[in-house]
C-alpha cells in the first residue's frame, strides 16, 4: 500500500472523494464523527472496521462514547495523510452506510 504523504493536487483530489471528512487543525490528519442509533450499532461499526483495518495493517485513532464514534486518520510513519487513510475512510463510510 502507498505510504507516501499526499500533497498538492493529489491530496486535494483524494480528499475530494470523501464525504463528511475534514482536515484536523494543526495536524496532518483527517477526521469524521459517526453517529449511530445506539451503542450496539456503534460497536458493530467498530468491530467491522477493525477487521478491515487489520487486513490493511492500518489502524485508526478512535473514540467511542455511547452511539458516537470519532475517528482520526493519519499514517504515522509517513507523517501525514496518505492514500491508505483515504482508502480506510472510504471503507468506514461503506460500513456505516450498510448499517444505516
Amino acid at each position: 500500500m502507498a505510504r507516501e504523504k499526499l500533497t498538492g493536487e493529489a491530496r486535494k483530489a483524494a480528499l475530494g472523494k470523501l464525504s463528511g471528512w475534514s482536515e484536523v487543525a494543526g495536524r496532518d490528519a483527517i477526521t469524521k464523527k459517526f453517529v449511530f442509533r445506539d451503542f450496539n450499532e456503534a460497536f458493530g461499526f467498530m468491530t467491522r472496521v477493525a477487521l478491515v483495518a487489520e487486513k490493511m495493517d492500518h489502524h485508526p485513532e478512535w473514540l467511542n462514547v455511547y452511539k458516537t464514534v470519532e475517528v482520526t486518520l493519519s499514517t504515522h510513519d509517513a507523517g501525514g495523510v496518505t492514500a491508505l487513510d483515504v482508502q480506510l475512510a472510504q471503507a468506514m463510510d461503506g460500513v456505516a452506510g450498510a448499517l444505516g
